[in-house]
C-alpha cells in the first residue's frame, strides 16, 4: 500500500491509468467538489480534456446523516433511494432537500462564475474524487451525470474500499481505482497532505484551466 504526497501526485498516479482516454472526442474530466477538484486537475491535463467541477450534495437522514436517502445536482437532477426515502415522512424529506439545494445552488454560483449550466448530453464523463469510502457520494455524482446527458461514464479514484469499488461498478460504464487496500480505513490515511479543499482553490484550478 503507498501513501500519495499530495492530491496532485495521486492525479498523475490516476492519470496513467486513463491514457486510453487521450485523444477520444467529447471527454470531460469533473472532479467532485471539494476534493476531488485537484485530483481531476491533473488529469485534464493529461488528457488534453476540459475540467469541470461536478456539485453532488448528498441527502442523509436526519438521525443518521452519513446514511443517504439520495443526492441532489446542478440542473434540478435529483436521485433517490427509495428503500431508504421510504423510512423518512415528507417534511423530512423536504427539510433536508431543502438545506442542501441551498448550499448546491451556492457552490454552483461560486464555480460557474457565469459559465453556463453543466451539459454532458453525448460526452464521455471523467468523475473524479480523491477517494472512494462508502462510495455512495460517487454513485450518485453516475446518475447524475446520466440525468445531464453523459453517453459513458468513468469513475476515477487513486484509493478506495473494495466495497464500495465493486458498488460502483455496477453503476458506471468503468471503474478506475488506482489501490484498493485489503484493510481500507479512511480516505484521508492515504495521503501525507489532506487538507480539507477550500473553495478558493476550486475556482482556482477551474479557472487555470478554462
Amino acid at each position: 500500500m503507498t501513501t500519495y504526497r499530495d492530491r496532485s501526485e495521486a492525479g498523475r498516479v490516476l492519470a496513467d491509468r486513463l491514457t486510453a482516454l487521450i485523444g477520444e472526442p467529447d471527454v470531460v474530466v469533473l472532479g467532485l467538489v471539494r476534493g476531488g477538484v485537484p485530483v481531476a486537475r491533473v488529469v485534464a491535463e493529461r488528457l488534453g480534456a476540459p475540467l469541470d467541477a461536478l456539485v453532488v450534495r448528498k441527502l442523509g437522514i436526519p438521525w443518521a446523516p452519513e446514511v443517504a436517502f439520495g443526492a441532489l445536482g446542478p440542473a434540478g437532477v435529483r436521485v433517490l433511494n427509495d428503500m431508504v426515502a421510504g423510512q423518512l415522512g415528507p417534511d423530512d424529506i423536504a427539510d433536508v432537500q431543502r438545506r442542501e439545494q441551498a448550499e448546491l445552488e451556492r457552490r454552483e454560483q461560486l464555480y460557474r462564475a457565469g459559465r453556463p449550466p453543466l451539459d454532458l448530453t453525448g460526452c464521455t464523463a471523467v468523475i473524479v474524487d480523491d477517494g472512494l469510502a462508502t462510495g455512495a457520494t460517487a454513485r450518485a455524482a453516475v446518475q447524475v451525470a446520466r440525468q445531464l446527458g453523459a453517453r459513458r461514464v468513468v469513475a476515477a479514484v487513486p484509493v478506495g474500499a473494495q466495497e464500495a469499488y465493486e458498488m460502483l461498478a455496477d453503476e458506471a460504464d468503468q471503474v478506475i481505482c488506482a489501490q484498493r487496500p485489503p484493510a481500507f480505513t479512511a480516505v484521508g490515511a492515504y495521503y501525507d497532505d489532506f487538507h480539507e479543499v477550500s473553495d478558493d482553490e476550486v475556482v482556482e484550478a477551474l479557472t487555470a484551466t478554462a
